[in-house]
């Protein structure tokens, strides 16, 4: 048996990350464009097969550190992905508000208003999916 390329490895860890499903419904929409797919395979060796991969953390453990990324950089389209795979992982809701919180005294108000915001968003999303 051939060890996976690092894109199809990192396809697993995505999908893990994400589940199946979700992963799933981004194809026909945010994938469908040729770019987007050549940036879906990027991510997928690069971040996924490569940085997710590496051994030394948990992967509840990065998803909470890309959380904390996206708010400190007003990333909010990408802080609703990384709050899903974030409760995937293991992380409540509660755990989650209260790790952005913590966050306005560090990067200031104004990002972490719009972080709460897009985590009620996504959390309602996620339970309307359930």
């Amino acid at each position: 048996m051939s060890e996976k390329t690092l894109r199809e490895k990192g396809a697993d860890v995505r999908r893990e990350l994400m589940g199946e499903s979700y992963a799933a419904s981004l194809e026909p929409t945010v994938y469908a464009d040729p770019g987007m797919r050549e940036f879906r395979d990027l991510a997928q060796e690069i971040a996924f097969g490569t940085v997710w991969s590496r051994p030394g953390l948990d992967l509840k453990t990065r998803a909470l550190i890309c959380v904390t990324s996206d708010v400190a950089t007003g990333r909010y389209p990408e802080l609703a992905i990384h709050l899903r795979m974030a409760i995937r992982q293991g992380w409540t809701e509660e755990e989650l508000r209260e790790a952005i919180l913590h966050l306005s005294v560090y990067v200031g108000l104004p990002l972490v208003r719009e972080a709460l915001l897009t985590a009620r968003d996504t959390f309602a999303a996620i339970r309307g999916e359930a």
